[in-house]
């Protein structure tokens, strides 16, 4: 199996950072841009989409800034692939985006980026960031 890179991209968004948390830390903001449905239990997200679903774990986060989801195995254990998005705010103009750190295989980086902008598009949408 092919290695996947890692890319980022960076989303000015038009939110307070608060507000922006909430929807990338809670299952219920999650499910509201990210997946069609999203469960957690414990640090473990259930993300479905359509017919598919991934496992991932709440790696990490920092209350207001950033959250990261490493994906797990059918065992549960930790795969080497995470998905981390992080709130940055412009010191001197206090503008606020959505930096997404991800893994894609090298031939599907620009349709991941892709998707990553149309749901970014649908949290803009849904938080009045248009």
């Amino acid at each position: 199996m092919d290695s996947k890179i890692r890319y980022e991209i960076e989303f000015p968004i038009n939110s307070s950072p608060q507000l922006l948390y909430q929807y990338i830390s809670t299952p219920s903001g999650l499910q509201e841009w990210f997946a069609d449905n999203v469960n957690s239990r414990g640090e473990f997200f259930t993300f479905i989409w359509n017919d598919s679903q991934e496992k991932a774990r709440l790696a990490s986060k920092k209350s207001g800034e950033k959250v990261k989801f490493k994906w797990v195995d059918e065992s549960s254990k930790d795969t080497e692939y995470f998905f981390e998005l992080h709130i940055l705010v412009d010191e001197l103009t206090k503008d606020v985006s959505l930096m997404v750190v991800d893994f894609a295989d090298k031939e599907e980086v620009g349709e991941a980026k892709q998707l990553w902008e149309n749901q970014i598009s649908d949290l803009k949408h849904l938080i009045g960031s248009v």
